[in-house]
């Protein structure tokens, strides 16, 4: 006998069937499921998402209410404040509980406290789950019950703890009836032209097809090759993880399974990769215990500095045209697919706060905007690492080259010349070294827009400047 006759589940960063806890138990617990996405209310602009994220996300919903359709049930869209609209749900439906899982960011928990309180107030249960992160922000703590600020020892704490299983997928939901419903939303909802990128493909079964790539074909060989930007040498699950198409659990269970009785080597490899899984949380844990992060540096001694401003600048490095080959490629990559490489990220992340020593909150926003797996925590994390402010983060005097970074991870000038066809005909090496009378063969391409050497002795004075004011003040 199921202990509800129907239950909400509320689908947010959990766009999936397959071992969707929330899900999993509202199936269990509820002869009907009624599931809702709660569309927000903004047009035209977001500080943190765009055309490329939202198109993204339309193909997962389309994709997510065709396989609720095909399991019996019907997908329901509505509009507004979260609290506000499942509320109408609830009287509308007669529902008994809602299901969610928890959100790790700070908007959506505090959407969560107030829905909590709704719920208490009128009688209806409430039941949020785990879903979104192997281990949450209380489980992985040091020895005196605080949160780690150093990632080595946060790994080792987050892999001795024990994992979740993964769970079935929902067969079956219950036909709602009359229920109104918005449509499938498309760029049109939120007032968005269509992405100049090319999106990758969207939905569950697109992400599945990506982790079963990814298992087969990369994780074996990530430790040796995942600083290469050329070809595909990640295992490009990252937007799958942020909108929830495929689970944190069941991408570890496979890793993890593939890592028993390997070589040495492909054993060491899929660490490397669980490695990044690990690194996704540490963010989440930071931006848990330390909201503050996404205003200010995470590191107190370095809140003030006096980083610049320069509008031409800034939209030299958003176009892709400093003259710095690699940075070019990397900016040029995400304008292009919504995508670029990690190890690049790092490369342009600290051309634009070292180099050009514009503050990182510029570049970090403009991430979320361009990216298709932007994710606030990670992408915080990043910027923050890159610009030698935040939790374990680059000390400020490690200022990468940009030249000698090209030549270390693209040898053979492979990524560049992709990305940046001015350089098609150029020889290597004289895209890893400036050219003081330009780049041959190439001279469309703009010649380097600042002295990396200069720039770099004038960020190392910025930083030194401030630590000996701020250590007087």
């Amino acid at each position: 006998m199921p202990a509800y006759r129907k239950a909400i589940h509320w689908f947010r960063r959990d766009l999936r069937l397959t071992d969707n806890t929330a899900l999993h138990h509202a199936s269990a617990d509820a002869g009907m499921v009624i599931p809702v996405y709660i569309l927000s209310q903004w047009k035209g602009s977001h500080r943190w998402t765009g055309p490329v994220r939202q198109s993204f996300l339309a193909g997962c919903l389309a994709s997510l209410a065709a396989n609720i359709e095909a399991a019996g049930g019907r997908l329901i869209f509505r509009e507004g404040d979260p609290v506000r609209v499942l509320g109408q749900l609830i009287a509308e439906t007669g529902a008994e509980a809602v299901y969610v899982n928890r959100d790790p960011d700070p908007h959506g928990q505090a959407v969560e406290e107030k829905l909590a309180a709704y719920c208490r107030e009128n009688g209806v249960a409430l039941h949020t789950f785990k879903d979104v992160v192997l281990h949450e922000r209380d489980e992985v703590l040091t020895g005196s019950g605080g949160p780690f600020r150093v990632f080595t020892p946060y790994r080792r704490a987050w892999q001795k703890l024990p994992k979740p299983q993964v769970l079935p997928a929902v067969k079956h939901f219950g036909d709602p009836g009359k229920v109104l419903s918005l449509p499938c939303p498309d760029l049109a909802r939120w007032g968005l032209p269509a992405p100049a990128a090319h999106v990758v493909p969207a939905g569950e079964r697109a992400a599945r097809e990506r982790m079963k790539q990814a298992m087969d074909k990369v994780i074996a060989h990530y430790g040796e090759r995942r600083d290469i930007p050329d070809g595909q040498t990640t295992s490009r699950l990252s937007q799958d993880l942020r909108f929830g198409t495929v689970s944190i659990r069941e991408l570890h269970a496979r890793a993890t399974v593939l890592q028993q009785g390997a070589p040495a080597a492909v054993a060491g490899s899929i660490d490397s990769w669980i490695n990044e899984l690990a690194w996704r949380e540490f963010y989440m844990q930071i931006l848990w215990r330390f909201p503050d992060v996404l205003s200010l540096e995470f590191d107190p001694k370095f809140r003030g500095l006096p980083w610049e401003y320069d509008e031409s600048k800034l939209e030299r490095w958003k176009t892709g045209t400093t003259g710095f080959p690699m940075v070019d490629a990397g900016m040029r990559e995400l304008a292009a697919t919504g995508f670029m490489h990690n190890r690049v990220r790092m490369i342009t992340a600290m051309f634009l706060t070292k180099d050009l020593r514009l503050d990182w909150r510029l570049g970090e926003q403009y991430f979320m905007q361009a990216l298709t797996d932007g994710e606030i925590a990670s992408n915080n994390g990043g910027w923050q690492w890159s610009a030698g402010t935040g939790a374990d983060a680059a000390p400020y005097f490690r200022i990468q080259n940009p030249w000698t970074q090209a030549k270390r991870f693209d040898p053979e000038a492979r990524y560049i010349r992709r990305w940046v066809p001015e350089l098609a005909a150029a020889p290597s090496d004289a895209l890893f070294a400036p050219q003081v009378t330009g780049i041959p063969g190439a001279r469309s391409y703009p010649r380097p827009m600042l002295d990396h050497s200069e720039e770099r002795d004038r960020t190392l004075a910025m930083f030194k400047r401030h630590r000996e004011q701020t250590a007087g003040a």
